[in-house]
C-alpha cells in the first residue's frame, strides 16, 4: 500500500509540473531573434516554425495550434486564446471533390492555401478558427468560437461563424479613456 501511494505521488508530480500546459516566457525564432516578452504554452503546436512571422510580447494560449505552411505573421502585442486553429492551408473543399482518390494527386482543385495576419494588439478568442487568406487589422478583438476567413479593417470586432464585423473596438475603449485619460498615450504608440 505504500509503494502504491507513493507512485500516485509521483504521478501527480510528473503530471502537475511535467506533463501538464504551462506558460513558457522567451521564445526563439527561426532567424535566431529571442522575443523576451512573449509567452507560448508549452502545449502549442507549431507547424512549419520557419514560416512564422511573430513579433514581441505575444501570448499563446494552451493547446492552440498553428499551421504556418504558407506564412503566418502574429504582430506584437497579438493576445491567442486557447485551442485555437490558424492554418494556411485547407483540403476541407478538396478532400469533397476527389474523395477516395484524394491521395496521391499531382494538385488539388480547390485546395486552398494563403498567408494569414494577425495585426498587432490584437485578441483571437479561444476556440476560433483563423482560415488562410485571412487579414485581422491591428487593435482587432475576433470573438470566441469564431471562424474567420477574410479581410478584416483595423479595430474590428469580429464575431460569429462564418465571421462578420459586428463592432468597433475604438467605440469600446473609448469608456476607458475618459476614465483614464493617461492611457492614451500608450495607445496611441501603436494606434497611429
Amino acid at each position: 500500500m505504500i509503494i502504491k501511494t507513493h507512485i500516485w505521488k509521483i504521478i501527480n508530480w510528473l503530471h502537475k509540473y511535467i506533463a501538464a500546459p504551462r506558460m513558457v516566457l522567451g521564445y526563439k525564432r527561426h532567424d535566431g531573434v529571442y522575443l523576451t516578452k512573449t509567452r507560448l504554452s508549452n502545449s502549442v503546436d507549431i507547424i512549419r516554425p520557419d514560416q512564422l512571422d511573430i513579433g514581441d510580447n505575444v501570448f499563446i494560449w494552451h493547446h492552440s495550434i498553428l499551421e504556418c505552411s504558407n506564412g503566418v505573421a502574429i504582430e506584437e502585442g497579438c493576445q491567442i486564446g486557447a485551442n485555437v486553429l490558424i492554418t494556411s492551408h485547407s483540403s476541407h473543399i478538396a478532400i469533397r471533390l476527389y474523395g477516395r482518390h484524394y491521395i496521391g494527386q499531382p494538385s488539388y482543385i480547390g485546395y486552398i492555401t494563403g498567408k494569414v495576419k494577425i495585426g498587432k494588439y490584437s485578441f483571437i478568442g479561444p476556440y476560433s478558427t483563423i482560415m488562410p487568406e485571412t487579414q485581422i487589422g491591428k487593435g482587432s478583438i475576433v470573438a470566441a468560437y469564431s471562424l474567420v476567413k477574410g479581410t478584416f479593417p483595423d479595430f474590428a470586432i469580429i464575431a460569429g461563424n462564418p465571421a462578420k464585423m459586428v463592432g468597433d473596438t475604438r467605440k469600446m475603449d473609448r469608456q476607458f479613456f475618459e476614465a483614464n485619460p493617461e492611457l492614451y498615450n500608450y495607445y496611441n504608440e501603436w494606434a497611429d
